[in-house]
């Protein structure tokens, strides 16, 4: 007897659900990345729909070898917790680097530095 056979029916509607979630927002975030049209547009989408398909797809794998097993499995949430770590990290370093290279070179069409609005009366 395998554990996929000892998995209640709702459990595995719910693994089922929780992998095709995280699996179409990886996708949606593929997609942006193809469709937006600048570098700074193109970083986010995929930085979001990783951390947030990643984490359904985490969740759905804790939930199902804690059922399977019958005892709590917690190591995605160490998977999980550098995941979420590392990919705004990522973002920020490549769209400083980015952003440098661009002013550098005295491109068109990058962000400009906003000066805060202060009114010292």
């Amino acid at each position: 007897m395998s554990a996929l056979s000892a998995l209640p029916e709702w459990a595995a509607i719910l693994v089922a659900i929780l992998v095709l979630a995280g699996a179409a927002i990886t996708l949606i975030g593929t997609i942006g990345l193809i469709r937006f049209p600048t570098f700074y547009m193109r970083i986010h989408a995929p930085t979001l729909g990783s951390s947030l398909g990643a984490a359904l797809v985490l969740l759905a794998s804790s939930l199902y070898f804690s059922i399977a097993l019958e005892r709590p499995m917690l190591h995605e949430v160490l998977i999980f917790a550098c995941i979420i770590v590392t990919t705004p990290v990522t973002l920020m370093l490549l769209a400083r680097s980015a952003l440098y290279r661009d002013r550098a070179e005295g491109n068109d069409g990058i962000p400009t530095i906003e000066p805060a609005n202060r009114d010292d009366t």
